[in-house]
């Protein structure tokens, strides 16, 4: 009782002496340290912290999405709550709110002038009407595009991975993290960096590739990009990177599920994504996962959370909680309350929470009160959020421009890159006959499928609420690429799930009547969607009656060619094996539909290449081309009843050219284990028409102290070449490219004989040289 009582004289005590400073400091004393520009970073944070009481840290450590309920049930009572939680009346469990998630997206429907203003009102709130003037801090979604109403919306996950162009990669998200910073937000979330094993999950659409290096490059592109080298730019953000240490994998594929894979695979397949975004790139913000990891929620896990996550990699930032994250600690049966979820949560570093849980509300401040949670752990994440919010620059700058962000906000050239992306993150793959392109003076086409005129499933999940602009279907840009005398038939033909074939007949009929078929179909983004967080499936195969509405319309005889729009890879086995022509859009955003027709009548020469393997069947998995030695013979004999092979394996994609590679070198052929070699070779277009390759270089130690698997990728380069033209790739492997975690879980390279594979795809190696690594 008497450390009870002493406590509560030093809090008390400490209050009145802050709120004494800061009043004669507002009174017309002298400035405060924290207001001072020109004072080092470290000493204004030491400054604010030493005047701010328990509940108005504790205030700073909630980032409410604004669609929980706790914040009103409509977007009025939303809008008024917002202010009040700005202003610290909402609640007196708490002081004024470090900000708010998911803002925009839930309550200003009217576009980026609504949006802007709003925003500045809030600050003008947290400025006029707080005691410390501390400016909130705003997050929003940031999966393919800035997630408010008028943001462009840009291809989703795979799309942009299959576009092996990290150009276009960095184009897209400093083009989102501009448009977010323009309105008045400051991070972007759900910047997924989890490997893509497991096409089961719904969520992992928001992925972009199974292979770790390459989701390395993205992760390290998208950082620079949003981030670039100071966030306090007018067209900067956070990264918030989702979600460590990794969910992409859980059990039997469901989200949420435990992930149950070895210390070793966590390190050499789902770190790389990390390391890239972080290590390399200084990623700022980072999100806990949801499942337990080595038996140990990530919430409480200070492993994941602060000794590989802060310790190792090197991250500086802040930790943000998932939503209703502090939860999984209890269905986890690790404690029976919230209150105690929280002293675990601050003691493995979250930072802050998102979802108006009462881990970091009331409950953590009457833990602090009675001793059982101590200041320390809430003032190192108090730190961590006020040290975002200087490096921003909103002490100095909290403000925006509403002209400027009406401006910005889905510009043409924004809206011209969102075209682009569609295009490059199409794969092509099947093309018998060169059926595609097609002609674009075509008499009659008929376009049949539940996906040739769907707004929401071509745009995927994490997308606005509200769509302001126009988008773009499959159907309105077949129609403006053939020729005006082109007659052009719609038929829905049946739903993307299930069991209605009243549109097959109706479907028939325009097949029978036009000179070519084009189905689109693949899963659904809204009413009941089939794919997307919180949609898992069992089956890989076409949901409802789609592929029997492509056979229907393939044994019309009509020339048919398919089209998927889909956020995970499909096992489109019959469709693969009868129908001449497939191609893979996956969810290619905004002016989708636009890239899809110009891919299919020529206007564009698809440049996709697989960033997953497509399997023959959900039973297959995991089906990822990186697969250990053991597993190849196998591969070769195959299941009894389907071969064991991929239906299309990473890195595939056709083009409407031809390519030839030839004069591998690898230079010098022997080196020592801190060297470096250079890889060249020629690529030349043996077609008719310009196009691009994308050169793939894969690596494999022929005998190592561990097993490795058979190939990882180690270099990629797009390569443009006109008909006839013949261009030299060099590519570099360095330490990094060559080191295995050895017996001893330590990184190194390892003195062996690495086999060099350049090839057009994972299964397409048509040149194979050795590297010797010497003691």
């Amino acid at each position: 009782m008497r450390k009870k009582a002493l406590w509560w004289l030093i809090v008390a005590a400490g209050t009145t002496l802050a709120s004494i400073s800061v009043i004669l400091a507002q009174a017309g004393g002298p400035t405060p340290v924290y207001l001072n520009p020109k004072r080092p970073v470290e000493e204004r944070i030491d400054d604010l912290m030493s005047r701010m009481t328990l509940k108005e840290k504790v205030g700073q450590l909630n980032l409410p999405c604004v669609y929980v309920n706790e914040l009103g049930r409509d977007i009025p009572s939303k809008t008024e709550a917002c202010k009040r939680f700005t202003a610290g009346t909402y609640t007196q469990e708490i002081g004024p709110a470090c900000g708010f998630f998911t803002l925009a997206n839930e309550i200003l429907r009217e576009g980026a002038r609504q949006q802007a203003e709003y925003f500045n009102g809030l600050q003008r709130i947290a400025l006029t009407q707080t005691r410390l003037k501390i400016p909130v801090m705003e997050d929003e979604e940031g999966t393919h595009g800035a997630m408010f109403p008028g943001g462009t919306v840009f291809p989703e996950g795979l799309a942009v991975g299959s576009s092996f162009d990290m150009d276009l990669v960095k184009a897209i998200y400093a083009a989102a993290a501009a448009e977010a910073r323009a309105v008045g937000i400051h991070m972007l979330s759900t910047l997924v960096m989890e490997v893509d094993r497991d096409p089961r999950m719904g969520r992992n659409e928001e992925a972009y590739t199974e292979d770790p290096y390459l989701y390395m490059r993205i992760g390290e592109s998208i950082v620079r990009a949003t981030q670039g080298t100071d966030i306090s730019a007018p067209d900067k953000v956070v990264a918030v990177l989702t979600d460590f240490p990794t969910q992409s994998e859980p059990s039997s594929g469901l989200e949420r599920g435990a992930i149950e894979v070895s210390e070793r695979s966590l390190r050499e397949n789902f770190m790389p994504p990390w390391i890239g975004a972080i290590t390399k790139a200084g990623g700022l913000g980072v999100m806990a996962g949801y499942p337990e990891v080595e038996d140990v929620p990530a919430h409480a896990s200070v492993k994941w959370m602060n000794d590989v996550l802060r310790q190792e990699i090197g991250f500086k930032g802040v930790v943000e909680s998932e939503g209703g994250g502090f939860g999984t600690l209890l269905y986890e049966h690790i404690v029976p309350t919230q209150k105690e979820a929280g002293l675990l949560g601050l003691r493995a570093g979250v930072d802050l929470n998102i979802t108006y849980e009462p881990a970091y509300m009331g409950p953590l401040v009457e833990s602090v009160e009675e001793g059982r949670v101590p200041m320390a752990l809430v003032d190192r994440a108090v730190r961590r959020v006020l040290e975002l919010k200087f490096r921003l620059g909103l002490f100095e700058n909290p403000y925006v421009d509403v002209n400027r962000a009406v401006q910005v906000v889905h510009s043409q050239s924004n809206q011209d890159l969102a075209l682009r992306a569609g295009r490059e993150g199409i794969v092509l793959l099947k093309n018998d006959k060169n059926l595609l392109p097609l002609k674009k003076d075509l008499k009659s086409v008929a376009v049949i499928g539940p996906n040739a005129d769907d707004v929401m499933n071509q745009l995927g999940d994490y997308s606005p609420k509200r769509i302001l602009q126009h988008v773009t279907t499959v159907i309105e840009g077949i129609k403006a690429v053939v020729s005006p005398q082109t007659r052009v038939t719609q038929v829905r033909g049946c739903e993307i799930t299930g069991t209605d074939k009243s549109g097959f007949a109706e479907a028939v009929r325009a097949a029978k009547g036009s000179d070519v078929a084009i189905v689109v179909v693949g899963e659904r983004q809204h009413d009941r969607p089939t794919d997307g967080e919180s949609h898992d499936v069992a089956s890989l195969d076409l949901s409802g009656e789609q592929e029997d509405l492509i056979q229907a319309v393939f044994e019309t005889g009509t020339p048919t060619v398919v089209v998927l729009i889909n956020g995970r890879p499909l096992s489109t086995r019959w469709t693969s094996e009868h129908v001449p022509a497939l191609v893979e859009a996956w969810e290619p955003g905004e002016r989708g539909g636009e890239a899809v027709a110009d891919v299919l009548f020529g206007n564009f020469n698809p440049t996709g290449r697989l960033a997953i393997s497509v399997p023959r069947h959900s039973g297959q998995l995991p089906v990822y081309y990186n697969y250990k030695p053991s597993k190849a013979s196998r591969m070769r004999q195959g299941y009894v009843d389907m071969p064991a092979t991929p239906l299309y394996p990473f890195g595939y994609g056709l083009s409407y050219t031809e390519f030839e590679y030839g004069n591998l070198h690898v230079e010098p052929s022997e080196i020592h284990p801190g060297g470096e070699a250079r890889v060249t070779l020629d690529v030349k277009n043996t077609g008719d028409r310009a196009g691009v390759e994308t050169v793939q270089i894969y690596i494999h130690e022929k005998y190592a102290p561990v097993s490795t698997p058979v190939k990882q990728l180690r270099g990629f380069e797009r390569v443009a070449l006109k008909p006839g033209e013949t261009k030299t790739v060099t590519m570099k492997l360095t330490p990094e490219d060559l080191q295995l975690l050895d017996i001893d879980m330590r990184w190194r390279v390892v003195p062996g004989d690495f086999e060099i594979m350049a090839g057009k795809s994972s299964a397409d190696i048509p040149l194979q040289g050795i590297l010797k690594v010497t003691p």
